[in-house]
C-alpha cells in the first residue's frame, strides 16, 4: 500500500486527495518531491534519528507529509543500497528478515556537512503535510466535486448561450474573490 502526494513528487503517491500522477487531470507535470541527492539526505537524517527498516522510512516520510506523499520501495531501497555502498549506513542485526539500517561515522560527517540542506528538506516535507491538512478536508473536496459536476453538466448542454456562459464565469470569479477575502 503506497500513499503519497499530489503537489510534487514521483513515486507512488497520493496527493491532496487522490493518487499522484505526473499529469494530474491534464494540468501538467508536477515538481518532483526530491531533487537529485535530496532523498539520500532525508533518509540519512531519519536513520541518524534512530535505526530504521526500509518500510519504516517510507512510513516516516508519509507521516512528515501527513499522508500526502510516500516514496515507493522502488525508490527507497536503491537509495539505501547507495548509502550503504557509500559507507554512510550499515545494516545491523535485526529480528526477522528485515534489515535495520544505522548511520556510520562517515554518514554522520555527511549529515553534519549538509545540516542546512537537511533542515530545509525536513521543513519542506512538514510544510507540505501542513498544506495538505489545510486543503484536504472532506467538506472542501465534496464542495469542489459538486461544483465540478454541476459545471460539466451545465456547460455540456447544447442550448448554452454566451450570456449564460458569462454568468457562470462571473459566479465562479465572485466565489473565488469572496473566498480570497475570508
Amino acid at each position: 500500500m503506497h500513499r503519497g502526494g499530489r503537489g510534487f513528487g514521483h513515486g507512488h503517491g497520493r496527493g491532496f486527495g487522490g493518487r499522484h500522477r505526473d499529469d494530474d487531470e491534464g494540468r501538467g507535470p508536477r515538481r518532483r518531491m526530491f531533487d537529485s541527492g535530496e532523498l539520500r539526505l532525508v533518509l540519512l537524517k531519519l536513520i541518524a534519528d534512530e535505526p530504521r527498516h526500509g518500510y519504516d522510512l517510507i512510513r516516516q516520510i508519509e507521516e512528515l507529509t501527513s499522508g500526502a506523499y510516500a516514496p515507493s520501495p522502488g525508490v527507497i531501497y536503491p537509495t539505501l543500497t547507495l548509502l550503504g555502498d557509500m559507507g554512510q549506513i550499515e545494516a545491523q542485526q535485526s529480528d526477522g528478515a528485515k534489515k535495520l539500517f544505522a548511520i556510520t561515522p562517515e554518514g554522520q560527517v555527511e549529515l553534519d556537512a549538509s545540516k542546512d540542506v537537511v533542515d530545509a528538506l525536513i521543513a519542506r516535507l512538514t510544510a507540505f503535510g501542513e498544506e495538505r491538512q489545510r486543503t484536504d478536508s472532506a467538506s472542501v473536496r465534496r464542495a469542489m466535486g459538486n461544483l465540478k459536476q454541476v459545471l460539466l453538466n451545465r456547460l455540456g448542454q447544447r442550448d448554452l448561450d454566451d450570456a449564460t456562459l458569462h454568468a457562470v464565469v462571473a459566479l465562479i470569479d465572485e466565489a473565488a474573490q469572496k473566498i480570497e477575502r475570508l
